[in-house]
């Protein structure tokens, strides 16, 4: 028994170094992995330097134009300079409307007032507005705008209409 008991030792010895040397590495390995979040911090705030980051501070033109398209599922309000870059956007989706929800002129509403606040915090204060579209969400999303504080210098129907182009599908069997 004593050779066992010798032996057991010696394993636990040589286990012993093997251990201590993973335990060593690993607080090393885990050192430069601390400090590899905190140097791409600083990544973090360039990103928030960066243009893209820097959307809500930028300063745009008092005026501008608001596109709104109500189609029959959904109503996209984007507001643009008159360069056409675009300034703020929305959409009933956005919003958090899901379904047949996103259709109702409470959803242009909303998403109208949404984008309209966004708007006038980037500094646009007066906007002509141009309506494309058949959906339900047309007049309550230019009242939208009006309410969230922006001018609205006119109103355009820019709804393209076919001067009998395409023919059209034929006709519905219900």
């Amino acid at each position: 028994m004593t050779d066992e008991a010798a032996e057991a030792p010696a394993e636990e010895a040589a286990s012993a170094p093997e251990a201590t040397a993973p335990e060593t590495a690993a607080p090393e390995a885990s050192v430069p992995a601390a400090t590899a979040p905190a140097a791409s911090a600083p990544s973090a705030d360039a990103e928030d330097a960066t243009p893209g980051r820097r959307r809500g501070k930028k300063v745009v033109e008092a005026e501008g134009v608001a596109h709104v398209q109500a189609t029959f599922n959904n109503t996209l309000i984007t507001i643009a300079d008159n360069a056409g870059n675009t300034v703020v956007w929305g959409s009933a989706g956005k919003a958090g409307f899901k379904g047949s929800k996103k259709s109702t002129p409470f959803a242009a509403t909303v998403a109208a007032e949404q984008c309209g606040r966004e708007a006038v915090a980037m500094g646009v204060r007066r906007v002509n507005v141009r309506v494309q579209g058949p959906g339900s969400g047309r007049e309550s999303a230019i009242q939208a705008l009006s309410a969230a504080g922006l001018h609205i210098k006119s109103i355009q129907d820019v709804t393209p209409l076919p001067h009998n182009g395409c023919r059209p599908p034929k006709k519905r069997r219900v």
